[in-house]
């Protein structure tokens, strides 16, 4: 699968867990499958994120295609108000 979003289910951010639930209605909504990776589950999975990233301080969601970064929540929400979402996720 291409999309995969980097999320938490463990975060006493009411930011991140609305930002997250947000992604991914608005993925659904548009039938854009993707792989959800919990950074939770350890260490490692979160610093693969940030690494792949490149920003050693990046919070979820963080959205790749494959291994390519296509952008945080910030980036993201811009390109759903340009209506650009394919093209923000490498799909078009």
């Amino acid at each position: 699968m291409g999309i995969k979003i980097y999320y938490t289910t463990v975060t006493a951010s009411r930011t991140v867990k609305s930002q997250q639930a947000e992604v991914m209605r608005i993925l659904d909504s548009k039938s854009i499958q993707y792989e959800l990776v919990d950074i939770s589950v350890g260490c490692e999975v979160r610093d693969e994120m940030r690494s792949k990233a490149g920003n050693p301080t990046a919070v979820p969601p963080q959205l790749f295609n494959e291994d390519q970064y296509c952008g945080n929540y910030e980036m993201f929400s811009v390109a759903v108000e340009e209506d650009t979402v394919e093209q923000f996720l490498k799909l078009a």
